[in-house]
């Protein structure tokens, strides 16, 4: 398999870029929806929290990687039988998911530095409070990041209802190609 794209299937990076953020986003999801129900006395409430910020620092770094990535790469044409309507939502949904990929992150960034202090990232390095302390600015933050991710994990089901439509019902390879089987 070929690192970089062609112009019939995706490469090794798209796909592994593809993969692991979809399995680290979903369970950052899983995981985010836990903790905000965890009580002060449960072992979990005093590391989940940190653990969700600093995996989504680097999900973040990730991000950036894969929109450079994604922008450096030739696109594989569009196969099968498909109307090309669905091509259009489906380059929209993209377009949503990365759009509420960011906003997750400043929402998320926002909540984290709202009581004045920078996320340490497992001791690496720390990402600093560019704001003043805000507790307002915090629970906002915290009401988007809530309904970002909500509307995050709905999209990530329909796309991959889509791909399963593609597959079995339009018979064509764009699961296969993103499953490295082009």
């Amino acid at each position: 398999m070929q690192i970089g794209n062609s112009a019939k299937t995706y490469g090794l990076v798209s796909i592994a870029l593809h993969w692991v953020m979809a399995v680290a986003l979903i369970g950052m999801y899983f995981v985010g929806d836990y903790m905000v129900e965890l009580e002060y006395y449960d072992r979990l409430y005093h590391t989940l929290p940190g653990l969700h910020k600093e995996v989504g620092v680097l999900l973040g770094t990730l991000l950036l990687v894969r929109v450079t990535w994604v922008t450096a790469q030739p696109r594989p044409q569009i196969v099968g039988n498909a109307p090309a309507f669905t091509h259009t939502l489906g380059k929209l949904g993209h377009l949503a998911l990365y759009g509420l990929l960011i906003v997750m992150l400043i929402s998320g960034y926002l909540i984290s530095t709202a009581k004045g202090h920078g996320i340490n990232v497992f001791d690496w390095f720390e990402v600093p409070a560019l704001l003043p302390q805000s507790k307002e600015r915090g629970e906002f933050a915290g009401e988007i990041h809530e309904i970002a991710g909500t509307l995050f994990i709905l999209l990530v089901g329909v796309h991959a209802l889509a791909a399963f439509i593609h597959h079995f019902y339009w018979k064509d390879n764009t699961l296969t190609r993103m499953l490295g089987k082009g």
